[in-house]
């Protein structure tokens, strides 16, 4: 018998892609393997629709997470995956595995996030379902969205010579998850304790545990009548994103390890524990930031951007996928996302 563990996550995605990869409706345009399913919806516009399901001590940790940035965080990592593909998300519908220890006023206060997300990105909740739960809090959403047919965006779509962007900054996310961490070890050694996380990290906790997904970039790329050759959401991580990406779409990739956006309180953070920010930013994971290619002429209307960095460009040779150093050096890009409680 082969292991999951043996092949992979992805590898595991990939083996139930190819025994369904065949479509039996002809309205499905797009199937497993992108951030969101295609399906025709009208003359004009594609249908877009995904799932995510988070689980209590694999996803999030109730220790230190708030019920209501659970709530939104659920949502806002859905609504990421539709942005991911140039698309505006429209409706969720929110499943709830709960155990016995809930109650009715923390169901309460996990939808209220809920509420928050779907008020900020403009979106109906419309359905779902909830069923007992043996093993902690279980939520699953489902989102769907719309994009319009001639800025559809797929990962498999980028060519040489693109430039490759980012939204925001990365690595934040697992600092702050790590600040957490280190928090909860030290409550369970002395309940008597008092928090020391100190206003000047505020941003790093909030970049965990109530991430935004980036529909602002998919409203001013449309207004700049930019659409990206290829774009997806940076959840695992910035090399493997990447790696994705540029397998997908048959190229190799250029990073330059300096034009990173990584934030300052990230990088003080990763002095603080002993580890580089550039390594946080490129394996971390859960920033929940757009990771794209625009062709070197449409670059020219982004390049002053506050919110867009350009980090490298994309080449012919599938096997060159490389970060280059500010000091001359090259190695090699490998996807090495660190897990842990992040979704």
């Amino acid at each position: 018998m082969t292991t999951i563990d043996s092949i992979g996550e992805f590898g595991l995605i990939d083996r139930i892609r190819t025994a369904t990869e065949t479509p039996q409706q002809p309205g499905t345009i797009r199937g497993i393997g992108d951030d969101a399913a295609v399906f025709a919806l009208n003359d004009t516009e594609y249908g877009l629709i995904s799932t995510d399901m988070l689980l209590e001590g694999i996803h999030f940790d109730l220790t230190y997470t708030p019920l209501k940035h659970l709530g939104y965080k659920a949502v806002a990592v859905n609504v990421s995956d539709i942005a991911a593909m140039n698309g505006l998300p429209t409706q969720i519908t929110v499943s709830l595995g709960l155990s016995s220890r809930f109650t009715v006023e923390a169901v309460d206060e996990l939808y209220a996030g809920i509420r928050a997300a779907c008020a900020a990105y403009k979106v109906d909740l419309v359905g779902g379902d909830t069923t007992a739960s043996r093993s902690g809090l279980v939520i699953s959403v489902s989102v769907l969205g719309t994009v319009p047919k001639d800025r559809i965006t797929y990962r498999n779509t980028a060519q040489p010579n693109d430039v490759v962007c980012v939204t925001g900054d990365l690595g934040a996310a697992y600092l702050g998850l790590q600040l957490l961490e280190r928090e909860k070890q030290e409550y369970l050694a002395n309940p008597d304790m008092q928090p020391s996380l100190s206003e000047e990290r505020a941003y790093l906790m909030q970049r965990q545990l109530r991430p935004d997904a980036r529909t602002d970039i998919v409203h001013e790329l449309r207004d700049l009548d930019i659409t990206p050759t290829a774009m997806i959401d940076i959840s695992d991580g910035l090399s493997s994103e990447i790696l994705h990406l540029c397998r997908q779409s048959g190229t190799g990739v250029v990073l330059f390890d300096e034009n990173i956006p990584i934030d300052d309180q990230a990088h003080l953070a990763a002095t603080e524990f002993g580890i580089s920010a550039l390594t946080a930013a490129l394996n971390g994971g859960e920033d929940y930031e757009l990771l794209f290619t625009v062709r070197p002429q449409a670059f020219e209307a982004l390049k002053n951007h506050a919110r867009i960095t350009a980090i490298g460009y994309l080449t012919a040779d599938p096997a060159q996928t490389i970060l280059a150093t500010r000091a001359g050096q090259q190695t090699r890009l490998r996807a090495q996302g660190w897990g842990g409680t992040g979704a």
